[in-house]
C-alpha cells in the first residue's frame, strides 16, 4: 500500500449505524469515505468529523448508481490504491405488506437497494479490498418467514446468502469478509417495522458500531 492512513468506505453513512461506524472508526485514525443519497447528513457528519481534526470524503451517491460506484471505486484506485475496510450498511425498508398486496414497483425497489447493490459492491470493492489485506463488513437482519416482511425478509435473505458465498471463497484469501448481526437499534429502518416501540430497551447506535468494530477488526 502507497498511503499511511487506512481508509474505510460506509454505506448509509449519513444516519443510524452508518454515521455511528464514521464516527468511531474516524476515532480510531481511519480516513472515512462516506456514502449516502442524503447530502445534509453527511454534511453534519463532516462537521463532526472535522471538528476533531480527522479526515472525510463526502460521496453523496445512492447505492444502486452502479455507474457512481464504478467512478467511486476507480478514484479510492486512485487516491489510495486500496481500500482497507468497508462498512455496508445501506438499506431500504419498504412498507409492510402482506404477500397478496404486494406491488411489482416497490418489490423491485428493495431487491435492487438491499440485494443487487450488495452483489455490486462485492464485485467493485474486492480488488481494492484485496490489495490491501482489508476486510468488508455486512449487516444481516434476518425477517424470514415473518408476517408482512416478504419483500424485505427476501433481500435480506438473498443479500446473506450472497455474502456467505463470498466469505466461502475467500476463506484462505483476502478479503476478510464478515457477516454481522446488530443489536436492535432506535434506526428509521426499525422504527418503521416497530412504530411506538419503547426505545429504552434498545442499544444505541455508537454503542452498537463500537461493539461491531472491537468484534471484528
Amino acid at each position: 500500500m502507497e498511503h499511511t492512513q487506512k481508509t474505510a468506505l460506509i454505506t448509509g453513512a449519513s444516519r443510524g449505524l452508518g454515521y455511528a461506524t464514521a464516527l468511531t472508526l474516524a476515532d480510531k485514525g481511519y480516513h472515512i469515505i462516506a456514502l449516502a443519497r442524503t447530502v445534509g447528513g453527511l454534511e453534519e457528519l463532516a462537521d463532526v468529523i472535522e471538528a476533531k481534526e480527522q479526515t472525510i470524503t463526502l460521496v453523496p451517491l445512492d447505492v444502486t448508481d452502479e455507474g457512481g460506484l464504478q467512478r467511486l471505486c476507480l478514484s479510492i484506485f486512485e487516491r489510495w490504491k486500496g481500500l482497507d475496510l468497508l462498512v455496508h450498511c445501506a438499506v431500504k425498508a419498504p412498507l409492510l405488506t402482506p404477500m397478496d398486496a404486494l406491488v411489482d414497483k416497490d418489490f423491485d425497489s428493495t431487491m435492487n437497494t438491499n440485494a443487487r447493490a450488495t452483489a455490486r459492491l462485492i464485485a467493485l470493492t474486492e480488488p481494492l479490498l484485496r490489495v490491501a489485506n482489508g476486510t468488508a463488513i455486512f449487516l444481516d437482519d434476518p425477517h424470514d418467514g415473518e408476517k408482512f416482511f416478504a419483500a424485505y425478509a427476501a433481500s435480506k435473505a438473498a443479500a446473506r446468502s450472497m455474502v456467505q458465498s463470498y466469505q466461502a471463497e475467500t476463506a484462505n484469501l483476502k478479503p476478510r469478509v464478515i457477516l454481522h448481526q446488530p443489536a436492535p437499534m432506535p434506526t428509521a429502518t426499525r422504527a418503521r417495522f416497530h412504530p411506538g416501540e419503547d426505545k429504552s430497551t434498545l442499544a444505541t447506535t455508537a454503542d452498537e458500531a463500537k461493539r461491531m468494530i472491537e468484534m471484528h477488526l
